[in-house]
């Protein structure tokens, strides 16, 4: 609905509105910034870096009451975030040109500090004297300039994922959010049960998380528990087994489903480069991603 009155003043001011990681050929150059003070401050202190962070990304909130529970959720989840991202990918073209990933906009904010895979912490404590040292030593001003995949959010109670392009169809968002509320709903089922999940360093995990940066759904990613390499498919329906349990209650079955059919229709990156390929014209690929992101209004 929100989606739908939005496209609906865009069209009204003879705007489209368009869901994608990167935009196939717009130049950071061309953009206005806003004025808030905040982003000001941001391109003060990151300057060249923030200046080209043309780029968009799908955050989710999940709720955790309690801070110690969320952040034992977040070291375990860590372990998902390819998964849920290689799904995501809709970001192949940066400034005109195919670069080869499926999702360059993860390669451009990687130029921030304090991105990528977190490490984990042992408590709730050692992660509260993390953030202390950095805002005492001037690093940050406070914890929302933490900018991890996965964090704890500093102001709400919810754990927030944020490793994913933003997708084209709605469709697409909708069985992402649900993957992790899923994830997050089974390991705090496991914890309060007293049940472990291993845990891997961040080292690790950013393999697989380049894996799908370049590859997509097409990646095959580490199974480190196998110490082998798993095609994707196999893996996310592992994964989509590991939730199972908690999906009923969730109300989220149906949802989940969504994911056979980005199997086998492609993520958007997949899409925005079959559209490429026909014509080689980037402005028939913003062309799709516009009919994408309005399908099903």
């Amino acid at each position: 609905k929100l989606r739908r009155n939005l496209a609906n003043l865009a069209k009204s001011k003879n705007l489209r509105i368009a869901a994608s990681g990167t935009h196939p050929f717009s130049h950071w150059k061309d953009q206005k910034i806003t004025s808030h003070p905040r982003y000001k401050t941001i391109i003060t202190d990151m300057q060249q870096v923030a200046r080209a962070n043309l780029i968009f990304g799908l955050h989710v909130h999940i709720g955790v009451n309690d801070r110690e529970t969320a952040l034992h959720i977040m070291n375990a989840a860590r372990y998902f975030l390819p998964h849920i991202f290689a799904l995501s990918t809709n970001s192949p073209f940066w400034l005109g040109r195919n670069t080869g990933f499926k999702s360059y906009r993860s390669k451009v904010f990687d130029r921030f500090p304090r991105t990528g895979i977190p490490d984990y912490f042992n408590s709730l404590s050692e992660y509260d004297n993390f953030i202390n040292l950095l805002i005492k030593t001037n690093c940050i001003d406070d914890a929302k300039k933490i900018w991890w995949d996965i964090r704890a959010h500093p102001v709400f109670n919810t754990l927030e994922f944020r490793i994913c392009d933003i997708p084209m169809r709605v469709d697409e968002t909708i069985v992402l959010a649900a993957i992790m509320q899923a994830i997050v709903a089974k390991l705090y089922k496991l914890i309060k049960q007293n049940l472990g999940f291993r845990l891997y360093r961040r080292a690790l995990i950013a393999e697989n998380k380049w894996r799908a940066a370049r590859y997509g759904i097409d990646a095959k990613l580490i199974d480190f528990g196998k110490k082998e390499e798993v095609p994707f498919a196999g893996l996310i329906r592992e994964l989509r087994d590991f939730v199972d349990d908690v999906v009923d209650e969730l109300g989220s079955r149906e949802e989940l489903k969504y994911v056979d059919k980005i199997l086998e229709m492609g993520t958007g990156a997949d899409r925005q480069l079959a559209i490429w390929e026909q014509s080689y014209d980037t402005k028939s690929v913003v062309d799709y991603i516009i009919d994408e992101t309005h399908y099903g209004l």
